[in-house]
This record gives structure tokens, C-alpha cells and sequence, in this order.
């Protein structure tokens, strides 16, 4: 078993807060990851509805626009020893895929099977700039953020285990994952036991201006020295 300086309870209590507010602890934690680590581009939520997701990344790069160009059997061997790699996991995961295609999201990975398998699986979710399909029909609980699309086309597997980049956000194997309907980060691992002291240091220090901003007299001058008690909360 892998020496983490995190553990699946760790992880978990992550899920209690939005990708959001994961993005802001980091800004205390990780200040040097301000700019960078966390997806760019609108995703399309599978379900909007469900609570965040945090994992260990399972990384993987797709195709569908062409035929592989392979044989049946080949094509399988590819598909099998995915499933393989997703199933070595000693904490609950998160499938990070990237659509290598000229036009990504052409045919779609994720529908009713694929999302059922992978639940199977434990894992908790995918976010990927290709495409995903059977909104209706997808395994309870397991979200996808990517495009929407109805076919299948030729999708196949091309590599995985490797770093992707998946709308501006670099992810590699094991990389600790938090998303939802907003988007995807990349948490480090040596930070991840930081965050929750960090995100109550937010708290209170949004609380105070939140709290002023309720006032019936509020005004300019209260802003000030709610901005300034802000700042001395540490």
C-alpha cells in the first residue's frame, strides 16, 4: 500500500465543501498554485444535483472521430487492461480522461454501462473533455462533467496512466481530484490534511464582512472596518 500523507477519511471530508471553496483554501495552503492546477473551461454536469466528488486520479486518453486502427482483440486487450488499471486502487477514485481528437467529445465513453462499470469499480466520477451520454440512465450518484453528446462513434482507448490535460488542468496518476458542478482541481497530497483548517480560516473571515453587509445602515465606512477586522482574523 502507497505511503500517503492522507488517508480515504481525508479525502472524504474534502467532499463537504464546493470545488470553489477547495480553489480558495488552496489559495492559503498552496499560494504558489493560485494560477494554475484547476480546470478552465465550462463543463456540462450530469447531475448538477450531486455533492462533490474527491478521489485519486485514474488517468486515461481516448479517441472516437476514426477507427483505431486495431483488431478486435486488440481493441479489448486496450479496453480490459483499463478496467484493470481503474480496479488498482486502494482509495476511492476519480477517472480524468482526455479526448485526444481534433474535435473532442465526437463519440462518447460514458453512458449507461461505462458509468455503471466504474461505479463498480469505486469510482466516484469522471471529468473529461470528450462526451458522455444516457443522462437518464447513468449509474445513481456517479458524476460526469464533459459534453453531451448521442453516439457512440469509434471511441476506443488509446493509452492511460500517463499525464492528461483535460481543459487546462494538468492531472496525473494518483494526483488527489476534487470536483463538481463547477469544475475540477488538483489538489497536492502534502496539503491535503491543510485544507480544512484553511477553509474555517476563510469562513471567519468572510463571516465578518457577510455579517456587516446584513446591516440596515450598512455603508461605505462599515465596509472599511469590516475589511479591516477581516484582516486580523489569522
Amino acid at each position: 500500500m502507497p505511503n500517503r500523507p492522507f488517508t480515504a477519511a481525508d479525502l472524504e471530508l474534502l467532499r463537504r465543501w464546493d470545488t470553489p471553496t477547495i480553489c480558495n483554501a488552496l489559495e492559503v495552503v498552496a499560494p504558489h498554485r493560485r494560477g494554475r492546477g484547476f480546470t478552465t473551461t465550462p463543463f456540462t454536469a450530469a447531475d448538477p444535483g450531486l455533492p462533490p466528488i474527491c478521489g485519486l486520479a485514474r488517468t486515461g486518453q481516448i479517441r472516437a472521430a476514426q477507427p483505431s486502427g486495431r483488431t478486435r482483440d486488440q481493441d479489448r486487450a486496450a479496453r480490459i487492461g483499463w478496467y484493470e488499471y481503474v480496479a488498482q486502487a486502494d482509495l476511492p477514485t476519480i477517472v480524468v480522461i482526455e479526448d485526444l481528437d481534433e474535435t473532442p467529445g465526437v463519440g462518447a465513453m460514458w453512458g449507461e454501462v461505462n458509468s455503471n462499470v466504474h461505479r463498480g469499480l469505486r469510482v466516484q466520477g469522471c471529468v473529461t473533455n470528450g462526451s458522455f451520454r444516457d443522462i437518464d440512465m447513468l449509474a445513481p450518484g456517479f458524476q460526469i462533467l464533459g459534453i453531451v453528446n448521442p453516439s457512440h462513434a469509434h471511441v476506443h482507448v488509446v493509452d492511460y496512466g500517463r499525464e492528461v490535460m483535460v481543459h487546462g488542468m494538468p492531472c496525473a496518476h494518483d494526483d488527489v481530484v476534487h470536483a463538481d458542478r463547477h469544475g475540477a482541481v488538483v489538489i497536492p497530497a502534502d496539503v491535503v490534511k491543510l485544507v480544512p483548517a484553511a477553509i474555517d480560516l476563510i469562513s471567519r473571515k468572510e463571516a465578518v464582512i457577510l455579517e456587516m453587509v446584513k446591516r440596515d445602515d450598512f455603508n461605505i465606512d462599515l465596509l472599511r472596518e469590516a475589511l479591516a477586522k477581516s484582516e486580523e482574523i489569522h
